[in-house]
């Protein structure tokens, strides 16, 4: 057993190395052999067998997920970070007898927040909090996940957008982006409806945005029909929409009031 502990740990090293170079291609690669691998350790979850070398065959396969999950934001592969965190969440939760705690895991734990909040994932993000022990609300990368739902709730965008210059680690950049993405279509789309259009130097105001530039290339990946002209971001209004139908009102207040009436009797 030493012997493929020793194997699995001169491969890890490898693919450190490849990270170091960005060589994600490389750690692809050698993250496959080393999941492999890890299928020959008795120690690990399920099973959780006492080995000699059980410990360090936990911290070892621990850390090897926990690298994987940086590699899946590297490479912006959500699915795989779903996949990574779901096999590294035991190493959180049922070895804590076992093995030292990770420095990593408030950081992950605080990432994978972030990324149930991107998906809109509201239910599971609460579910999680609550599994946490107290003390881990009490960490940056976990309250920062916290006060980002909160703003999110409350329509409070400006917060949302501003959180982006504040991450509590640079993995929380990738998410934060896709939030943010996701914050300035909502007011994109709110400022549609609400004007025919605005001043270029308000809109950057709302969107948040720096330069004319950046205002200019989001109207265009995102906003075809914006016309940008004239110091002013016009908006272009559905037209021919369906007519409302009036609402029947007198009629369902007297079926309702006859149905008050009617209950009255049986009572």
């Amino acid at each position: 057993m030493e012997a493929k502990l020793a194997e699995c740990t001169r491969i890890f090293q490898k693919f450190k190395a490849a990270y170091q170079q960005n060589d994600y291609d490389t750690c692809s690669n050698l993250l496959s052999q080393l999941k492999v691998k890890l299928t020959e350790f008795p120690a690990l979850p399920p099973a959780y067998k006492q080995t000699s070398t059980a410990v360090q065959e936990l911290i070892l396969a621990r850390e090897i997920f926990e690298h994987a999950i940086v590699l899946s934001v590297k490479t912006e592969d959500q699915d795989a970070f779903e996949r990574h965190f779901l096999q590294l969440k035991p190493y959180y939760t049922d070895t804590r007898d076992l093995i030292p705690r990770s420095r990593e895991e408030y950081p992950i734990l605080g990432l994978n927040l972030l990324r149930l909040l991107v998906q809109n994932r509201i239910a599971e993000f609460h579910t999680e909090l609550e599994l946490l022990p107290p003390e881990a609300h009490e960490n940056p990368c976990i309250k920062h996940a916290v006060e980002l739902e909160q703003s999110f709730m409350e329509g409070a965008y400006n917060r949302v957008l501003s959180a982006r210059q504040a991450v509590p680690h640079e993995t929380y950049v990738y998410f934060m982006d896709l939030l943010a993405k996701t914050v300035r279509d909502e007011i994109a789309g709110c400022s549609e409806k609400a004007y025919d259009f605005l001043t270029v130097a308000d809109a950057k105001k709302i969107l948040m945005f720096s330069t004319d530039r950046e205002l200019q290339e989001y109207a265009a990946e995102d906003h075809n029909d914006w016309d940008i002209r004239n110091g002013c971001v016009y908006f272009q209004k559905v037209k021919d929409l369906a007519p409302c139908k009036e609402i029947p009102s007198l009629q369902l207040i007297n079926q309702t009031l006859g149905y008050a009436r009617e209950l009255e009797r049986i009572v």
